[in-house]
Formats: structure tokens, C-alpha cells, sequence
């Protein structure tokens, strides 16, 4: 015969007290869990050189620079400062790629703009880490006394471009008339789109429109990069008539444009 247990009051404190009690220790401990996280950063927050080394899209970012320099400026100096720039992919982990060159466009149309800079990021957080860092910073302290004028734009460019061993980077950048029709400037963008296709004399394009952060962009708001091999591929490409074709949209809606060919190297 089974041994009956009285069931009292105290009884029913001494078998609950210690379930309350672990429950009330999980539902503490939770939210403190939860307090302690809340404070964390996401984890797609981009730390000091926490930057990834892929992008998922096959984009990277183009960040394009151009200097005009004082009239006073001597060579030396002048130098003195691409040597700074060209020093900072050393300094600056977020800088995946990096080229130079100076103006040698037939065109006249740079604007007074003789140097040419393209620095290449993974995604934005690489940028944004870089503006910041103390080596730009030390850079730009060499640069402000000799440059008359900066030009920026920012776009989103292909990582999968074909490499050259020294490529001739035709920059062209586009400022719209205010009231060009959106379909008009689609057309441009399309007609241009379609050059690779038809001169051979193209070994690379590019083109986006500006994301800069930095207010240098004059107004300009796309920009194409075509690459050619050398000037004879650029000589064949200026006068083609699909390139002649592509040129006459242009002026209903086009307000300036702006272009630097240079032969880019690290």
C-alpha cells in the first residue's frame, strides 16, 4: 500500500520555491542577454579595416579624381604630390586598386584639369573609411598648396574589366541641361552603352552615375570610361561613324561636356 503524503501549505512552498526561483533566473538572465546585445553594432557595420574582399553585385567603386595646379606650381612640386597620392594604397587597406596619368586628350575639353586619378573600392564603407584616414588627411596637407581646382565623381564600376598592361583611359563626363527629357537622357546612356559593340577599337567600358559625397562634381552626373589599347585605338574610335552617330543626341539636352584621356598606371 502506497504511503500517502499530507499535502499542506508548506509543502506547496517547499516545491515551488525552487522552480520559481530558476525560472526567475532564466527570464533575468535573457534580458540582460538582450541589454547587452541591443548595445552591440550590426554585424554589416564596416569596422576600422574590417572591409570585405568580395562584392556580391561584381561591382566595385570608382572613386575618379582630377587636379588642376597653380600656375606657380613647379614640377617639383607637383610631383611631390602625385608621389603622396600614389603612396596612400600602401597606407590605406580599403584602397583595392589604384591608377594615374596625366591629360593627353585631342579634345580639349578637360577644363583646365592636367592629372588624372582613379582609386578603386570595394563597396562604400571602403570610401568611407578612407576620407577619414590620418594618411589621405596627410595627403591632402601636401596637395592644398599647389592645386587650383579638384573634380570628383564616383561611380559604380566592373571589377571584371579586362586587364591591359597600360591601358588609355578615355573619361568622359556628362552635365545635363536642367529640363532634358529623363527618356532623352536614357537614349544617351543607351546609344553609348552600345559603342563596345560596334568599334572594335573599345577594349573596356565603364559607366555610372556619380555617388560622390564630396560636392567637387561641377554638376556632372555620368560618366563613361572606354578604354583603348593606345592612341591608334582612339584615333580609330573618335571619327567612326557609329561614334559620330552616338554624338549627334547630344546637343537637345546636353549643357557641358567634360573629358580626360590619360594612360593609366600605378
Amino acid at each position: 500500500m502506497a504511503t500517502q503524503i499530507p499535502i499542506t501549505a508548506r509543502t506547496i512552498q517547499s516545491f515551488f520555491t525552487p522552480l520559481v526561483a530558476c525560472v526567475m533566473s532564466f527570464i533575468v538572465t535573457s534580458l540582460l542577454s538582450t541589454v547587452v546585445f541591443a548595445d552591440e553594432k550590426p554585424a554589416t557595420t564596416v569596422e576600422k579595416d574590417n572591409v570585405p574582399d568580395v562584392n556580391d553585385s561584381g561591382k566595385v567603386l570608382r572613386h575618379t579624381v582630377f587636379f588642376a595646379f597653380k600656375n606657380e606650381s613647379s614640377d617639383a612640386d607637383i610631383q611631390k604630390v602625385v608621389d603622396a597620392f600614389r603612396a596612400l594604397p600602401s597606407k590605406i587597406d580599403s584602397i583595392v586598386d589604384f591608377e594615374w596619368g596625366i591629360n593627353n586628350s585631342p579634345e580639349k575639353l578637360n577644363d583646365g584639369f592636367t592629372h588624372c586619378f582613379v582609386v578603386t573600392f570595394r563597396h562604400e564603407g571602403g570610401r568611407d573609411l578612407y576620407l577619414p584616414h590620418p594618411a589621405h588627411k596627410d595627403f591632402v596637407e601636401v596637395l592644398k598648396p599647389h592645386m587650383e581646382k579638384v573634380f570628383v565623381i564616383d561611380y559604380w564600376g566592373d571589377q571584371r574589366q579586362k586587364k591591359l598592361d597600360k591601358p588609355l583611359r578615355h573619361a568622359v563626363f556628362f552635365r545635363f541641361k536642367k529640363d532634358a527629357p529623363e527618356r532623352a537622357i536614357i537614349a544617351v546612356e543607351d546609344a553609348f552603352l552600345a559603342l563596345p559593340d560596334k568599334i572594335d577599337a573599345i577594349k573596356g567600358f565603364e559607366w555610372g552615375t556619380n555617388h560622390s559625397t564630396e560636392n567637387h562634381d561641377d554638376g556632372f552626373t555620368h560618366c563613361f570610361m572606354v578604354t583603348f589599347a593606345d592612341e591608334a585605338g582612339r584615333a580609330a574610335y573618335l571619327p567612326h561613324p557609329a561614334h559620330k552617330e552616338f554624338v549627334r543626341l547630344l546637343p537637345p539636352i546636353l549643357e557641358a561636356p567634360r573629358v580626360l584621356d590619360f594612360y593609366a598606371t600605378k
